[in-house]
């Protein structure tokens, strides 16, 4: 479990090295950001400390290079392997940044990038704390349904007496493990996922392929291990980090693809067929690179296996997903998939919309399933889109389970 514990500037922000602390205790990775008025309250050496991480500390790096490059959109990336953002103490500030999308440092960019559970422990003067405009802005919050952890009654730093005094770092922790413990709902679980395109060999240097980028499927891996499973994740050529926590197997061809399922088949409980698999291949690709001589080239192409047909056949009680990316009418197609494939789901996404689909980080898709109901998943980024293939995933195994 994953979880970025940002800091914002009050005399509180000591309080959230024992937070961090108490997280760790409980088995959570910890990467701590911290506004510039934090690191004026502590420094970003103790929290690198406590967490075996650098602290991030601001959006523009120092120096040049690749490392700078890489850093410039370090929320994204940070955003994208989280599981929880919890602000610690949150200032006034803080607030009203978040409330109105504004982002101008590190931590309210990777709010408005972080589209998971957020926890917010707000802490500062009583004054400000029942001011108007903080009402206004922790409304609007819990409006978004953001987990707000009201601040305590006592003596503040001020002098004064009354609430805005940051929650005990204990009951931060509490909140935040709640959250995280009834999103595990795929503990007990070995979820077989695959992802990417194949690349079927023409010649040393040529190959037959497609347009998918792989970041569906690393998305649907990323989600089942934030939700507990064991995950398998076999992957065609692309250009994607691991994600935390998952077991990848490198793949080139179809044919690979199919042995790399099959050698694992056994231990999955779900099977997610999200990889984009070429239907054709070349039995017997030139030994030597084709050379253009203006004459046409006729290629003898021959079909790869049906990898996902052969999974519904042999599937047993596991749990069957399968993709289905589309120029026309979407549902139907799916269902017929489904049906053909022996799958409990379809996920079916049209292909060629500007901004989702093969290479976008939104996805726009609708799940086709065994009892005949279609859930549609609106436009949203693929992390998010890959919850509600789970959340729907958990509905069917608890009915199959009920049923036995």
């Amino acid at each position: 479990m994953n979880v970025v514990l940002g800091i914002g500037g009050g005399i509180a922000a000591y309080k959230a090295a024992e937070l961090a602390r108490a997280l760790m205790e409980r088995g959570v990775s910890v990467q701590v950001a911290m506004t510039a008025a934090a690191q004026e309250f502590v420094r970003p050496l103790t929290f690198a400390a406590l967490t075996g991480r650098k602290a991030i500390t601001g959006l523009f790096p120092q120096g040049t290079g690749e490392d700078t490059a890489a850093s410039a959109v370090e929320h994204i990336r940070v955003a994208e392997e989280a599981d929880l953002l919890a602000v610690a103490p949150a200032t006034a500030d803080l607030l009203a940044k978040f409330a109105n999308g504004l982002a101008d440092d590190f931590l309210s960019t990777l709010y408005l990038a972080f589209d998971g559970p957020v926890v917010i422990a707000p802490a500062m003067n009583t004054r400000m704390w029942r001011h108007p405009a903080t009402r206004r802005n922790l409304e609007t919050l819990r409006e978004r349904g953001h987990n707000i952890v009201e601040p305590e009654e006592g003596l503040l730093a001020c002098g004064t007496v009354g609430p805005g005094r940051l929650a005990d770092p204990e009951r931060i922790a509490a909140v935040v493990m709640g959250i995280l413990d009834a999103r595990r709902d795929l503990d007990g679980e070995t979820v077989l996922v695959t992802a990417g395109p194949t690349q079927e060999p023409i010649d040393p240097v040529r190959f037959l392929s497609n347009r998918s980028s792989g970041k569906m499927g690393y998305a649907i891996a990323a989600e089942a291990a934030a939700r507990g499973a064991r995950v398998i994740l076999v992957s065609g050529p692309v250009s994607l980090d691991a994600p935390p926590g998952v077991a990848v197997v490198p793949v080139r061809t179809a044919a690979e693809m199919r042995s790399a399922v099959f050698d694992r088949l056994a231990e999955a409980t779900i099977v997610v067929k999200a990889a984009a698999v070429a239907d054709y291949y070349v039995p017997e690709p030139a030994a030597h690179k084709i050379k253009k001589t203006g004459a046409a080239v006729s290629l003898a192409l021959a079909p790869t296996p049906d990898i996902l047909a052969e999974l519904g056949q042999k599937k047993g009680d596991r749990l069957l997903v399968g993709f289905a990316a589309e120029t026309g009418d979407v549902a139907a197609e799916a269902r017929r998939k489904l049906i053909a494939k022996n799958c409990d789901m379809v996920a079916g996404n049209l292909v060629g919309r500007e901004g989702t689909g093969f290479g976008a980080a939104d996805n726009e898709v609708v799940l086709v399933l065994r009892d005949g109901g279609t859930v549609e998943i609106p436009r949203a980024p693929k992390r998010v889109v890959a919850g509600r293939i789970f959340d729907e995933l958990v509905k069917l195994r608890t009915a199959a389970h009920a049923t036995r």
